[in-house]
């Protein structure tokens, strides 16, 4: 609850890991936070765009990840403590500014929260962005619940300021999404006040003898963390019986704990908080007299591959178990049963408890469940715009190459059997992806290419490969979809949401004919057939050509409306007159359309019987878009009448009042 984010007068709250983290940034009196959202720490900037006016602090929801993290470091470097979070990939686009603040450092706190991935839950690949902090010399911690996210963000901004660097928190989703009862301590919040950037006489540029320079400064500072770290509190021993112990950090730590607790073990164990720079010397005493110690954690074996360099000096003789030994995977997160498994064999214990076999029964019994398809929300304007793009491909399909980008629009990938026309399987890589590749599939094959990408994907990463396709004349067919929000991670806004005053609603139509593009075509992605035309003429044609299909987001549309006061006006399928060709269901896939379970018959004008289960809008479901009305062959969407099949429902009240 965002009232228990903002308190002033609780001691403790249940939070959300996402909530406790800004929570200490308030506690810390951060001023400035700049994001681009990205799950699963979303719920990061959601709650900082609702609170911002409440603390004068000046939030912004950057075009991406790489501008944010400049926003933010350069608010530091201005005198202000300041704050952002972003995804693993998203510090893959940062990563260049990010490596560069490693060599020049901050002036006031600056603390950049990311958040790992395992298991890919909502990300394309699966990365371990542990090894950024090393490579970068720049100090990483790592919460295990969002008690201590909160205690590590308030101390990743002292840190900062102290050695004038800034601080990683990396976290992974089953992290940001734990709740639990969280301290709350004073927010002590002061003014906002304007502070000079020459205050502090401090430069911030770093280029040829500069870096070298800064390159030393970078090593002796880690150093210096480094020696802070041994004593840190997020680093302790938990004491058990000698033989073999335990290492682990993050989310594994809980799993440890509960496995330790369901084997009946009390082996010694290890949890590091700090995990760059590593505190070594804590390490290598935990390790001097133990016969062997189990390395748990997820992704790639960073912890294990330092625990082993440090054990040639410290106890050569040691039996390291993780990853290398061939106990635990790199691929996926880990579990309770993953690691009860391997905790049993080294343990040599006994137990009834087989999750092997727990699995495969789980699994027997989900084989009898109907498989249920990710689509596309009731009333996506994408859906829409697919089911043009369908029809205007017809029996072309193989004569196209389809590039796919990162936004509701990955469905795709999911929906193969839907949209088969389209071959949404062809390519998916990354954050505007489509348009370079697109470039080059062009150049390289005969199939006609189509690129498409998302509104809020256009400003993060897609303006470059517009640049180059208008440029160099290629021969690709782009389809932006604006729905007028970054709908994937939320609906939060991008620079073409219209929000109002003091920010600018930018046209990306406007952009576009400032480029230089041409073939420039504007369609109402709900006037599905209309669009069609458009969509077959640009097959049709050599050299670039750019479609942008507009439509609200069904989910920010809705709000939107019910906040004005405004109906939302559902469909319904009038089985009196309805012929069962169920082309709504199987053409459209939306999931407010199901079947009748009662079989009914119409006779036509021309003496036709059709007789079987009619389709049914749902009205709890139906978010008007009315795209069904528009490709039933037995509705004049134009031009109503009680011949209609698919039309506007009406309660039995609005009836009366019609007559």
């Amino acid at each position: 609850m965002i009232q228990d984010v903002i308190s002033e007068d609780k001691s403790k709250a249940f939070l959300f890991c996402n909530e406790a983290i800004v929570r200490a940034a308030l506690e810390s009196d951060v001023k400035v936070v700049a994001f681009y959202p990205g799950s699963p720490v979303s719920e990061i900037l959601d709650t900082f765009y609702r609170i911002s006016n409440n603390f004068d602090i000046k939030m912004e929801v950057a075009t991406n990840e790489k501008v944010a993290l400049e926003i933010v470091a350069g608010a530091s470097m201005g005198g202000q403590r300041s704050l952002t979070a972003m995804k693993s990939v998203g510090l893959n686009v940062a990563s260049d500014t990010f490596f560069s603040l490693g060599y020049t450092g901050i002036n006031k706190g600056c603390v950049l929260v990311f958040a790992d991935d395992p298991f890919c839950h909502s990300s394309q690949s699966e990365e371990d962005g542990r090894f950024f902090a090393s490579n970068a010399y720049i100090p990483m911690l790592e919460p295990s619940d969002p008690v201590e996210a909160k205690e590590m963000v308030k101390h990743a901004f002292e840190i900062s300021e102290k050695f004038k660097t800034i601080v990683l928190i990396r976290t992974t989703t089953r992290i940001n999404h734990q709740s639990t009862i969280v301290p709350l301590d004073p927010l002590n919040r002061t003014v906002f006040e304007s502070t000079s950037f020459r205050e502090g006489e401090k430069k911030y540029s770093t280029v040829g003898s500069k870096a070298r320079e800064y390159k030393l400064m970078m090593l002796q500072r880690r150093d210096k963390i480094k020696d802070e770290f041994e004593k840190s509190q997020f680093n302790f021993v938990i004491e058990g019986y000698p033989n073999f112990g335990i290492i682990t950090s993050g989310v594994s730590y809980n799993y440890v704990l509960e496995v330790c607790d369901k084997l009946d073990i009390r082996p010694p164990i290890l949890k590091l908080g700090t995990t760059y720079p590593l505190p070594e010397n804590l390490i290598s005493n935990f390790i001097k007299k133990l016969k062997g110690v189990i390395i748990v954690e997820e992704l790639s074996p960073y912890l294990e591959l330092n625990v082993k360099a440090l054990a040639k000096d410290t106890n050569p003789d040691i039996i390291i178990i993780g990853k290398e030994s061939g106990h635990f995977s790199e691929a996926f997160e880990y579990n309770i049963p993953i690691i009860f498994n391997v905790f049993r064999e080294i343990y040599n214990i006994k137990s009834d408890t087989d999750y092997r076999t727990l699995l495969e029964n789980r699994n027997k019994l989900k084989s009898i469940l109907p498989i249920r398809i990710p689509v596309f929300c009731p009333g996506c304007p994408h859906r829409a715009t697919f089911w043009a793009l369908n029809r205007a491909i017809g029996g072309k399909s193989n004569e196209i190459a389809f590039m796919n980008d990162i936004g509701c629009y990955s469905m795709l990938l999911l929906n193969n059997d839907i949209y088969s026309k389209l071959n949404p399987d062809d390519l998916l890589l990354s954050m505007g992806a489509t348009l370079g590749t697109g470039s080059g599939v062009s150049l390289a094959s005969k199939e006609k290419v189509i690129s498409v990408i998302g509104d809020s994907t256009f400003f993060h990463a897609g303006l470059p490969g517009m640049v180059n396709i208008c440029h160099n004349n290629e021969d690709v067919i782009v389809i932006v979809l604006d729905n007028s929000v970054t709908a994937m991670t939320g609906q939060q806004t991008n620079p073409g949401t219209p929000v109002g005053d003091p920010k600018k609603k930018i046209h990306i139509e406007n952009i576009l004919k400032g480029i230089g593009f041409e073939d420039l075509t504007i369609n109402d992605c709900f006037d599905a057939r209309n669009c069609i035309p458009s969509f077959k003429k640009a097959l049709g044609e050599k050299g670039p050509s750019v479609i942008i299909s507009r439509g609200p987001c069904a989910l920010w549309n809705d709000r939107n409306k019910r906040r004005r006061g405004e109906k939302i006006q559902p469909y319904y399928v009038d089985r009196d007159v309805c012929r069962k060709c169920h082309t709504c269901m199987r053409d459209f896939y939306c999931p407010a359309i199901s079947m009748e379970e009662t079989m009914t018959e119409f006779t036509d004008e021309n003496d036709k019987t059709w007789k079987g289960f009619s389709s049914h809008v749902s009205p709890e479901l139906c978010d008007g878009c009315g795209v069904c009305s528009i490709i039933c062959p037995y509705t004049n969407h134009e031009e109503r009448s009680a011949k209609d099949v698919i039309k506007p429902y009406k309660t039995p009240r609005e009836v009366r009042h019609d007559l």
